[in-house]
């Protein structure tokens, strides 16, 4: 007897490793303004003069929001201009910044935009990447063990879609400067950053080892 219930806990353990995670489609607002914004934004910041905001995945790059609620953190993306509080980055175009997804603290995926589409998330870098977002980040807020399986998940989701040759942190995205898909025209534009962190990166870079990612470039 005991056997036959060591045996039931093995399968529903496989099982639900198994289980097929959902994407909750959540959208954030991409009107005609945000259009022009994106457009104007590939035009001025890579020199791509384009009909329309589509991009090619080859990144996929992950992230936290600092933000402690996904209520706020939606918000922070949700509107197709930047609020007064990104005064940092104002200048430089006033399109708001936005990710493709957005994953609670519980690891349920939510998806605010195209993946095709452009979102403002990296500099250098967002005419060809996947912004994946993290609620939280912060010392009272740390990212969860569950959406370090969400991130394992949707990178090896996104890799079956498309032909990603590189998932990066945040904190990594300085290191393709000079690379053939950096396209910042300003050589003074950019913002230091620390997330997701790189314990979190080498984890999903574990777990996803099987597609053959590229190495981040060194400098």
């Amino acid at each position: 007897m005991r056997r036959i219930g060591l045996i039931v806990f093995i399968i529903s353990v496989i099982w639900s490793c198994n289980v097929q995670k959902t994407i909750v489609d959540r959208p954030i607002v991409f009107d005609e303004e945000r259009i022009v914004l994106t457009k104007e934004y590939l035009s001025q910041r890579y020199n791509l003069e384009q009909e329309t905001a589509e991009i090619v995945p080859k990144i996929v790059v992950l992230h936290w929001t600092a933000i402690p609620t996904l209520k706020k953190s939606f918000e922070a993306f949700e509107k197709s201009t930047l609020p007064n509080w990104r005064p940092d980055i104002e200048s430089v175009s006033g399109l708001n910044v936005s990710s493709h997804f957005l994953v609670d603290q519980d690891g349920t995926i939510y998806r605010l935009m195209p993946e095709t589409t452009m979102a403002r998330h990296v500099i250098g870098l967002n005419h060809c990447a996947i912004g994946v977002e993290n609620v939280g980040g912060t010392k009272e807020t740390p990212l969860t063990r569950k959406q370090l399986k969400a991130n394992i998940f949707l990178v090896e989701h996104l890799a079956t879609k498309y032909n990603i040759e590189y998932v990066i942190g945040h904190q990594e995205y300085t290191q393709f400067e000079g690379h053939p898909l950096w396209l910042e025209v300003d050589d003074g534009y950019r913002t230091e950053k620390t997330d997701p962190g790189m314990d979190f990166m080498k984890k999903v870079r574990k777990a996803t080892k099987r597609f053959n990612f590229k190495p981040v470039p060194s400098k």
